[in-house]
Formats: C-alpha cells, structure tokens, sequence
C-alpha cells in the first residue's frame, strides 16, 4: 500500500509497469494541503519537493497561492502526465515539474519543503535521508508521524471531505531538520580553553559547560541551525563549521560572542 499527499493509493511500490488500473486513488480534501503548506511557511522563496505527488496539487498550490517552485515525484506515469496538464491548466507550470521516479531514489537537497503523506514505515525509511537535509528543512507529514523524532508542531485539521476513516479530521505534522551539532567543541580566540559538549536526539540536546571542578548542564533545542537554552540563558549558531553563542546572560555571560570548533583530535588540546 503507498499513501501520497494527495491519494491515498494501494500496491505501494508497485512495479513501474503496473497498469494504472491496479493503483487506485482516493482524493484527500484540499483543506488539508492547504494546511500542510501553511504549517511550513512556504513562501516564493522556497523549493517544495513532494514524495507521492498523485496529480501534483500540493506543488501546484505551492506555486498559485505562494508563489513558490516545486518538484513532483510520482511513481505513476498518468498521474505524472495529469500533473503536468494540472499545471498548465493552473498556470504554474513554469515554475513546478514532476517526474515519474521511485522516492527513495529522488535527490532531496534541493528542498526548503518536503511534503508527504506515507505509510509510517515509509516515513520511517525515509527518516534518515530526511535528517541529512540543510539545517532548517521543513518536513510536513499527513497523517503519520516519525516515531521517536518528535515533532515540532502537530495540529489536527477539519476534514469534512476525508474518504477515509470514521472521524472527518487529519493530523498534520511539521518538523524543522536540526543541524547536527552533538560532540565536543572548542573555544577559539577569547574562548579558547573553554569547550562545549551536547548530546543531541534530533532536536533536544544538552549543553554541558565545565567551570572548574563542576560542570554546568542547560537543556535547549535546536531549530534549524540555532540552539536555544530552554532557560534563554545561552542561545548558539551553527555556520556548518563553529558554534557562535549569539546570546549569552547571567552564569553564561562570559561566553558571548564566543566560538567553538570541533577539535582534532578527542580533545581540547
């Protein structure tokens, strides 16, 4: 069985080749497409790439009501080529493409969005390549969620139109990639002799802060490429290189302006 955004299909992972009689279709309500955009913000500035496109209308609403692009995958060829009319008929179709391709294959880096409405244990195939994206990476799940990485929005949506299901409603869940900050890190220029060290699970983590013979522990998130103390004591920014405390007050104060960087070697030497 494979679930898409706007379908929900059976046969998932059929073969290609499968007759387009074998995969049948069930329409979900626009409220919830609708809502899974607005749940990533998407604006004209953003890339929505959407796994199990059916006939396209996620990407296309991307583009008419925000004026985003986007990218379609669809393992159907029909539904592909309804897509693409779907689009001239909107008006959009120079701004959104599909294409007929296995999404576990898809390349999804080019993404600020990735939408999808799959099976749990396709979110959960998919969950790592999805943990690999650009700090800041909106994923918006209909339905389903990741198990242990929780997200960090979750609403339920009225849907009178559902086909499915007793209850007229959807979840939708959004998650924001979390750049991948756990380890040792060391201070440079007025912090060296100072480090960091964070445990992280995707998007909780703790700071750990030796002074002296105690060690100070601030729990925080990390959103996108920032992490934030749940006291507001110490917020951090990650380039993809160093650390930056951006924030710093009371017992942190010293470390504002700061950087950090990954040592060498297995210290701070």
């Amino acid at each position: 069985m494979r679930i898409a955004p706007a379908f929900v299909t059976l046969a998932f992972l059929a073969a290609p080749a499968a007759a387009a009689d074998e995969v049948p279709f069930v329409v979900s309500p626009d409220s919830v497409t609708l809502a899974m955009l607005q749940a990533a913000k998407v604006t004209n500035e953003d890339y929505v790439i959407d796994l199990g496109s059916g006939d396209g209308r996620i990407v296309i609403l991307a583009a008419r009501r925000f004026g985003a692009r986007g990218l379609g995958i669809e393992i159907n060829p029909e539904l592909v080529a309804r897509s693409r009319e779907n689009a001239r008929n909107a008006g959009v179709a120079e701004r959104v493409s599909f294409r007929e391709q296995d999404l576990f294959k898809t390349d999804l880096s080019p993404a600020n969005v990735v939408t999808l409405y799959l099976l749990p244990e396709v979110n959960m195939q998919l969950r790592p390549k999805l943990l690999q994206l650009r700090p800041g990476t909106r994923v918006v799940s209909h339905d389903f969620d990741m198990e242990d990485w929780e997200p960090d929005k979750a609403m339920t949506v009225d849907a009178p139109d559902k086909p499915i299901g007793l209850g007229k409603t959807s979840k939708v869940y959004l998650w924001v990639v979390p750049a991948r900050v756990d380890g040792l890190w060391c201070g440079t220029g007025k912090a060296k002799g100072k480090s960091l060290l964070i445990a992280q699970t995707f998007q909780k983590a703790r700071i750990d802060i030796p002074e002296g013979t105690t060690v100070r522990a601030l729990e925080a998130k990390v959103q996108g490429s920032v992490i934030r103390t749940r006291s507001g004591a110490l917020n951090l920014g990650y380039d993809g290189n160093k650390l930056r405390a951006t924030y710093a007050s009371g017992a942190t104060a010293a470390l504002k302006g700061a950087t950090f960087v990954r040592p060498k070697g297995q210290s701070c030497g």
